[in-house]
């Protein structure tokens, strides 16, 4: 089932790593809300069916008062079937989840929180800039829990200079001790236009160790892996039944809507890029208009999702999709390209699919890339 993934561009504070599209002004957030709900009644026809799934993402979703999800809800409930079992997600951060949020916002469809906890160490959330400290991370958590959202996310990031392998496995320990069904964790990045970037170009800060990250990675995978969850998609861990719904479909090539300033959206065929500028975003749809534009997507360019999407997950990529969707010399291609992986014990081959190995997991990026095709592939 098709899925509704909903861009809130406001945040506290900007963390030194974040390139994602957001603004620290709330001043506008008003009439954000009802741009949001004017463009889901834009784009009510694009989905066929029931709904499986809706994803705050930003952003802080979190940092929106109740009254604006129930007004998004109202406008997604009246153009739009929602599955009875559909997973809905909101994004927080610990210092937007008080008891009282909490309770409000139980009272309406959301049924899953993805928790921005990052770490547990206040020097390492003081150097990311982070709105919250770690006593706001372990309390909201908790509440969360006491309220009656069994189904919560903790993001974690590993990687960067601050974070010893000591503070690290502490911080692995501390989020297993929640007993989550779902832990995400992601390697420090660098992102041109961020605050880190700049850090670094100006010597006041050093950049992430690759080796650092690799080690950090793999005894995540061993200690996750103890206590029982499924490394399923290469930054995501689940107890069993628990995957994500909604991240899970983008990596299965499900359609989903995307709504909000730098929203994207995918039918399949078509990829929708919404401007990531609010002003703009704003000024279009209160002319009744559509702030996208729209990419077609070749032969080429979906093959190459799939293959980057695919290789990621714990199914690995089809290669009986492959020729059914693409054709017979697309998978001798991908057969071809891929025996330098397989003879480095990074890819395994079990006749139907192709699968990261453990050691692969650290090369997932370059092994994609190395399998893309293009047409002058097959000039």
């Amino acid at each position: 089932m098709a899925g509704i993934y909903i861009h809130i561009p406001f945040c506290k504070k900007a963390c030194t790593y974040c390139d994602f599209h957001f603004s620290t002004s709330l001043k506008y957030m008003p009439d954000m809300v009802a741009a949001i709900c004017r463009e889901l009644e834009l784009k009510k026809e694009r989905i066929g069916g029931a709904t499986g799934s809706i994803y705050f993402g930003g952003g802080t979703p979190s940092v929106l008062p109740v009254a604006a999800f129930e007004q998004i809800f109202s406008t997604i409930s009246k153009h739009y079937q929602i599955s009875s079992d559909a997973e809905i997600t909101i994004e927080a951060n610990p210092d937007d989840l008080d008891t009282r949020k909490i309770s409000e916002l139980r009272q309406l469809p959301v049924n899953r929180f993805s928790i921005g906890v990052q770490s547990f160490f206040d020097e390492d959330l003081l150097w990311m800039n982070r709105a919250h400290n770690s006593g706001e991370a372990d309390s909201c958590i908790k509440r969360a829990q006491d309220a009656g959202f069994e189904n919560l996310s903790i993001d974690l990031i590993y990687g960067y200079p601050l974070l010893s392998d000591r503070k690290w496995q502490d911080n692995i320990r501390q989020a297993l001790g929640y007993q989550v069904p779902h832990i995400s964790a992601y390697s420090m990045t660098v992102e041109p236009r961020t605050a880190l970037a700049s850090a670094i170009r100006r010597g006041k800060d050093v950049p992430p160790s690759d080796e650092q990250s690799a080690a950090q990675f793999s005894s995540l995978i061993e200690k996750l892996g103890g206590a029982g969850y499924e490394h399923y998609e290469i930054s995501n861990y689940a107890l069993s039944g628990h995957y994500a719904v909604h991240n899970t479909n983008y990596w299965r090539g499900v359609s989903y809507l995307g709504i909000g300033p730098s929203a994207h959206g995918f039918d399949g065929y078509n990829r929708f890029h919404n401007v990531a500028n609010n002003a703009l975003y704003l000024g279009k749809l209160s002319g009744g208009q559509l702030a996208e534009e729209i990419e077609a997507l070749n032969l080429y360019d979906r093959f190459n999702e799939y293959i980057m999407t695919s290789l990621r997950t714990i199914w690995g990529t089809s290669l009986q999709k492959i020729e059914s969707d693409f054709g017979s010399q697309f998978l001798k291609d991908t057969r071809r390209y891929a025996i330098q992986f397989l003879e480095k014990g990074w890819l395994l081959d079990t006749g139907g699919h192709l699968l990261l190995t453990p050691a692969g997991k650290l090369f997932a990026d370059h092994i994609a890339s190395e399998l893309f095709l293009t047409q002058e592939d097959h000039d």
